[in-house]
C-alpha cells in the first residue's frame, strides 16, 4: 500500500505566532540575507535574522543547509571564501540558530579558506576525521595531500 501524504501549502509571513524553533531554516534565506541581492526578500530574510539576533526568535537549520549556502556563495555567485566564512560564521554565531555541533564550523572554514584546493565538502570531512581522530581518507581527490597529519589512500 503506497505511502499517502497531506500535502499543504501556506504562505505565513513571519510574525510572532509561529514557532521558529519548530522550523527549518533553509539556504535561500541565508543567501538572500548574504547577497543582498533581491528587493523584495532580501531585507525580509535580514530582518528575520535581526529577530533572531534579539533572540525574539529561535530556529533550526542542518548541515545540508550550511553546505548548500557555501556552495552557492562560491560557486554561483562567485563570493571570495574569506568572505563566505565571516557571513556564515556569522549566522552560526547567533544563539538563535540551533544547528547541533555547529561550533565545528570554525574549523571546517579555516580548512576551506586555508586550503584551496578543498572544497567545502572536502573542508566538513577533514574537519569530522580530526574530531574522530582518524588519519586516513580513501579517495583519489589530491587536495587531501597537502593537509598535515592526514594521508590519502588510494584503493
Amino acid at each position: 500500500m503506497p505511502l499517502r501524504f497531506k500535502i499543504r501549502s501556506a504562505h505565513r509571513p513571519i510574525s510572532a505566532a509561529i514557532d521558529f524553533f519548530s522550523s527549518l531554516l533553509d539556504a535561500n534565506i541565508i543567501l538572500r540575507h548574504t547577497l543582498a541581492d533581491h528587493t523584495d526578500h532580501s531585507p525580509k530574510a535580514t530582518a528575520f535574522f535581526i529577530r533572531v539576533a534579539r533572540g525574539e526568535v529561535r530556529v533550526r537549520t542542518t548541515d545540508t543547509v550550511i553546505f548548500e549556502a557555501a556552495f552557492t556563495m562560491e560557486r554561483t555567485y562567485r563570493v571570495p571564501r574569506a568572505e563566505i566564512r565571516d557571513q556564515l560564521l556569522a549566522i552560526l554565531a547567533l544563539p538563535g540558530v540551533i544547528l547541533p555541533g555547529k561550533r565545528r564550523y570554525r574549523r571546517v572554514f579555516e580548512l576551506y579558506v586555508g586550503y584551496p584546493r578543498l572544497s567545502f565538502a572536502d573542508s566538513s570531512h577533514i574537519s569530522v576525521m580530526e574530531r574522530a581522530g582518524m588519519t586516513e581518507i580513501i579517495t583519489f581527490d589530491q587536495g587531501f595531500d597537502n593537509i598535515p597529519d592526514i594521508t590519502r589512500i588510494e584503493p
